[in-house]
């Protein structure tokens, strides 16, 4: 850290189009620099930094509070309507070196709808891709954020039946990654005591890592 008063956490969000990976990233970030907006084809075609305001209130340590800063990379989802697996995977592969090869990752959030099934060639895939890009500690950097989880609340699912109804690969899924997942209300996301809350278990994660990050080759290593 530059400034011993700050703490920037870099995170990537990766998903299929239209789960609300751009969405999600705005939420985070309490901005709207990302374009998200509901379409029959991918809307994100590139990768793109976004970067919060200075965050209080969140985050102390030893006995002094810390200033957060928050880095959200977003990136075209997989599958895609107009680019293939190879375009997707070496466009978010050089930006993740680009933005976040000096200081590191801190975590990767993996973008579900709660309101869809996860069904076992989707998981396998996405992991797949996952892997490719982050390498074989993937699981220790990656966390599951589940979108729309107001529809499902809709439905009458609290997040404990939720989780008691989920299919094994979603199940299988969040156990891989040691159970971090966090349920994100696309109805109250823009709320600021919302937002509060997921960046304080996206901390909690990080911490439960020992703060480390993932170091990220520059494409042409």
């Amino acid at each position: 850290m530059a400034d011993s008063s700050e703490m920037t956490i870099n995170l990537v969000v990766f998903g299929r189009t239209q789960t609300g990976k751009s969405a999600a990233g705005n939420s985070l970030l309490g901005s709207t620099d990302f374009e998200s907006h509901c379409s029959p084809s991918s809307v994100t075609t590139r990768c793109s930094l976004g970067h919060s305001c200075r965050i209080l209130g969140i985050i102390r340590r030893n006995g002094c509070e810390l200033a957060l800063r928050v880095r959200v990379l977003d990136t075209p989802g997989y599958p895609h309507s107009g680019l293939s697996k190879e375009q997707v995977r070496d466009t978010v592969r050089s930006a993740l070196a680009r933005h976040f090869g000096e200081e590191g990752l801190h975590l990767a959030l993996l973008v579900l709808r709660a309101d869809l099934p996860l069904c076992p060639d989707e998981s396998n895939h996405t992991i797949q891709f996952i892997q490719e890009l982050l390498g074989p500690t993937w699981k220790d950097f990656t966390a599951v954020l589940l979108t729309h989880a107001d529809k499902a609340e809709e439905a009458g699912f609290s997040e404990e039946t939720y989780l008691n109804s989920a299919s094994s690969t979603l199940l299988s899924l969040l156990s891989s990654v040691q159970h971090k997942y966090i349920f994100l209300d696309n109805q109250k996301s823009k709320i600021k005591e919302e937002r509060v809350i997921v960046l304080k278990k996206l901390l909690s994660f990080i911490r439960q890592n020992n703060y480390q990050v993932l170091q990220l080759k520059h494409s042409n290593e």
